[in-house]
């Protein structure tokens, strides 16, 4: 049993776009929802890049940002609430984030180009991606 309070289907998120102070989600059913970007504070504290990679969680339920390690529902944006973050949560990962930007850069060695066989490229197990 449902206790979001909705009648219908879930509401499903076809598009996102997140600007400097806000976050925009389009739904499949034509509502946008806009929202002050102050409400996630780990989108506050994310580049342009990592606000911009996103994934649609469920077929749109949700919306995940992997480089940043947020998940935010639909509906919790159509209840209007911000984010359920403590504070020292919101520390420790703002903390983890500071340590990883001030390690040096690792040297890595070039790529090497593997070429395999048509036969061989047939015989391995094909990886199917999971959302």
């Amino acid at each position: 049993m449902s206790t979001s309070g909705h009648i219908g289907p879930e509401p499903r998120a076809s598009q996102i776009v997140v600007k400097a102070d806000e976050l925009i989600v389009d739904l499949v059913d034509g509502r946008t929802i806009i929202v002050p970007l102050g409400w996630y504070p780990r989108l506050m504290h994310g580049t342009v890049s990592e606000r911009s990679n996103w994934v649609l969680l469920g077929e749109g339920i949700g919306i995940h940002w992997p480089d940043l390690d947020e998940d935010i529902s639909v509906e919790g944006l159509l209840r209007g609430g911000p984010s359920m973050e403590s504070a020292s949560s919101l520390k420790r990962w703002l903390d983890s984030r500071s340590r990883r930007r001030s390690k040096p850069a690792k040297r890595t060695e070039r790529p090497t180009t593997r070429v395999t066989s048509p036969e061989a490229r047939e015989s391995r197990p094909r990886a199917t991606k999971h959302t």
